[in-house]
């Protein structure tokens, strides 16, 4: 290093030179490179490579965590030094590095005295510690950079980035898997990136990474994701190793729900990742279990024991599907599924609006009651304008508090897409930028939804906060709009294009969820190419399917309930015993508040009271979700403020279970006068005629064998059902209390 004559004479050269390369941008250290091509095999440590600031630096900060938003890419930066989240921003990267900090980060003149090498290098003090060797090739770019000129020269622009393997089947845990990837520039030229490229599994526990040398070694068998990361491009890797050593043969299942015997898209997908994981098949539900199961995804109720006696002796081969068909076209089924898309619009959410949200859920109710078809719904939702206390749908603009916030609602809700994470940066595992962002706001902050008349405003402005100017309004990753025009109706033509990638795709996933328990993109509302479907095939031919028959809700349900993935046990083999995302068996579902409420009132036949609503509403019928009622409130009932869908954890809270054990939503109920127990005491029934007549109406079938030994242990069967109420009571308790009445199974 070069021992300096005289500090202030060189400190004062160095600011002079700096000044001078920054003010003339036509003058340039690297003046004599610009038009070199950078050629696939360039040796970019060679001092004669021209750096490429935004291709060759901006990885260096990623593959080192600089700009992670545990360093410098966090909101509020380290040190004094901001960087855009893994790059999202290279010209305020560039900004931020050169011309900040007084210009002290690069030193022209000692270009290995520069801030930006003595911090990683860790020659000076450094927050982060050394990140970088001295010696290694990143060190040289940066070096090689400064001396050029510390120039924002960037001569091509990335096109896309290939990763191999894209997907691996693996049948040896202990190999190890080489890991490449090859960007590919607009001037045509290619580089090999594996050196710059971040690989970082979704889970560290199943895999794990060399990052000197990017190979891979899965820990664990199981289906598991790698996300590579270079510049804007995030890329997901799917390893796939057989959770058992035996072959599977799915070919010779019984298909009991489909009958016909014909294997359906649903099916085979299933079946071919099944075979391949090695997961066996558990055994088809009976007919009981079918009967609860479906009747509660599709209606909200228990099948009433009437229904469930016939159910079971009716032999013809295609009542299941006539079960189906009755159910979708009962008006249980429009309460039920108005209440399930009142959820997800979170209609009522907001407190001092109750005749909106009456309205809204009427009107509501009219589309599914009519089948009007989901792209119909919300092209009427999202062109609202009017009196929100006489127009439902207008109430969509009055759900939330800015344009913001609808911006990240609408996005969550009909694309699937969790576009809020594009607000102060980039999505940091996406494709959305801050200009889809506060595009989309821009579009709907021109329609006010702060008073009771919901109208537009054309001159409506939203400031982008990165470029403190005007936000052009935005189809997301689409194209932008003419900033003067209402662009909601540009908007929902784009949303409901059958060309569209995300909207069908959103909401069939949620049916989906809604039926099998699990969505096949998990969290639902957060689509994205490193999020991938765990059955990618499946989830596009449903959402195609959805587009062809209509945007129809029933349809897809119907396809759904009528597969044998739906019609499967609950009860597993040793084989897949661990599996919760494949469908080798069924999930069990927790009960929502409102059904589990009204299926102890019905069990018990004694109807609970909500607010000021007449005796015997139920609880899936009420329209406003902060209605009074404490079993509600004891169950964990969403009162749509924010996203239902990852609100319902605490449905299954300690409080939940306690009140379920101990507390007056039972008891206080279980034997009250003119309620079912007291009703079949009063009627002369023996002891184990009630036993079964409870069992038919809470778990929708007869004792088995064994649990006839095991209450006969209890119940005298000859003494009156009077003198023993009290073990009549436990009896009820036990199976209002039990996992099978709790869940849907």
């Amino acid at each position: 290093m070069k021992k300096r004559q005289s500090v202030e004479i060189m400190s004062i050269l160095t600011t002079i030179l700096f000044v001078y390369c920054l003010v003339l941008p036509n003058i340039s250290f690297a003046d004599e490179y610009s038009s070199h091509i950078v050629p696939s095999q360039a040796n970019t440590s060679d001092s004669t490579y021209v750096v490429d600031f935004e291709n060759d630096l901006i990885p260096i900060f990623t593959k080192f965590g600089c700009n992670a938003g545990a360093c410098h890419g966090s909101a509020a930066g380290r040190g004094e030094l901001n960087l855009s989240l893994f790059g999202g921003n290279p010209q305020a990267d560039y900004q931020a590095i050169v011309r900040q900090f007084s210009g002290r980060r690069i030193n022209l003149i000692y270009p290995d005295e520069s801030l930006v090498i003595l911090k990683p290098t860790a020659q000076t003090k450094h927050g982060g510690g050394q990140v970088l060797n001295e010696n290694e090739e990143a060190v040289e770019l940066l070096l090689n950079w400064i001396k050029q000129g510390a120039r924002f020269n960037t001569q091509r622009e990335l096109d896309r980035v290939e990763i191999t393997p894209k997907k691996q089947i693996i049948q040896d845990l202990e190999a190890s898997i080489q890991l490449r990837s090859i960007a590919y520039f607009s001037d045509g030229t290619t580089k090999d990136v594996t050196r710059w490229t971040v690989f970082t599994p979704e889970d560290t526990s199943t895999i794990k990474i060399d990052t000197t040398t990017s190979t891979a070694k899965m820990v664990r068998p199981g289906r598991h994701i790698i996300l590579a990361r270079y510049l804007t491009e995030v890329i997901p890797i799917e390893f796939i190793s057989p959770l058992n050593t035996t072959p599977i043969d799915n070919t010779n299942l019984d298909r009991t729900s489909s009958q016909s015997g014909n294997t359906t898209v649903i099916d085979s997908e299933i079946l071919k990742l099944l075979a391949t994981l090695r997961i066996p098949v558990s055994a088809a539900a009976d007919d009981a279990t079918f009967l609860r199961r479906v009747t509660l995804d599709l209606t909200g109720r228990l099948p009433v024991p009437d229904h469930v006696t016939a159910f079971l002796a009716d032999k013809d081969l295609t009542k299941r599907e006539r079960l189906v068909d009755t159910l979708l076209q009962s008006e249980e089924f429009n309460q039920y599924w108005t209440l399930q898309l009142a959820k997800l619009l979170r209609i009522g959410g907001q407190n001092g609006n109750s005749q909106g949200t009456l309205v809204y859920h009427r009107w509501l109710e009219q589309q599914i009651q009519n089948g009007v078809g989901y792209d119909q719904i919300t092209r009427s939702i999202i062109m609202a304008v009017g009196d929100s206390h006489q127009v439902g749908p207008a109430n969509f603009y009055r759900t939330t508090k800015s344009a913001g916030e609808q911006a990240e609602f609408m996005s969550e809700l009909f694309m699937g897409a969790r576009l809020r994470c594009a607000n102060c940066h980039n999505h940091p595992l996406d494709k959305w930028t801050q200009d889809d962002y506060h595009g989309l706001t821009a579009i709907l902050a021109k329609v006010n939804g702060n008073d009771q008349v919901v109208k537009v405003k054309p001159k409506a402005e939203v400031i982008h906060p990165a470029t403190r100017e005007t936000a052009i309004p935005r189809i997301p990753g689409d194209r932008y709009l003419a900033s003067d025009v209402d662009g909601r109706a540009e908007l929902v033509d784009w949303l409901t294009s059958v060309d569209n990638s995300y909207f069908a795709k959103a909401i069939v996933n949620r049916l989906w969820k809604a039926m099998m328990g699990r969505g096949l993109v998990e969290p639902v509302d957060d689509f994205r190419s490193t999020n991938p479907a765990t059955h990618p095939v499946l989830l596009a031919d449903l959402a195609k399917d959805f587009v062809k028959n209509g945007y129809d809700l029933r349809h897809t349900l119907k396809r759904i309930a009528m597969s044998d993935a739906y019609a499967r046990s609950v009860n597993t083999l040793p084989e897949n015993v661990n599996d919760d995302r494949f469908y080798s068996h069924a999930l069990k579902k927790q009960l929502p508040p409102e059904v589990l409420a009204d299926a102890i009132s019905d069990v018990l036949n004694v109807p609970d009271l909500y607010g000021d609503e007449p005796e015997g509403t139920r609880a899936v019928a009420l329209i406003d979700p902060d209605t009074e009622s404490e079993a509600l409130d004891i169950l964990g009932r969403c009162v749509r403020e924010s996203s239902c869908e990852t609100a319902n954890a605490s449905t299954d809270g300690l409080k939940r279970k306690l009140h379920l054990f101990n507390g007056e939503l039972l008891n206080a109920r279980i034997g009250v006068i003119g309620g079912r127990l007291d009703t079949l005491i009063e009627s002369g029934k023996f002891p184990m005629e009630i036993l079964d007549a409870f069992y038919l109406a809470a778990l929708s079938r007869n004792p088995t064998v064994e649990e006839r030994v095991f209450w006969k242990q209890h119940i005298d069967d000859y003494a009156s059902a009077a003198s023993q109420q009290r073990v009549l009571e436990d009896m009820v308790w036990s199976l209002l209390t039990c996992n099978e009445f709790v869940m849907n199974h």
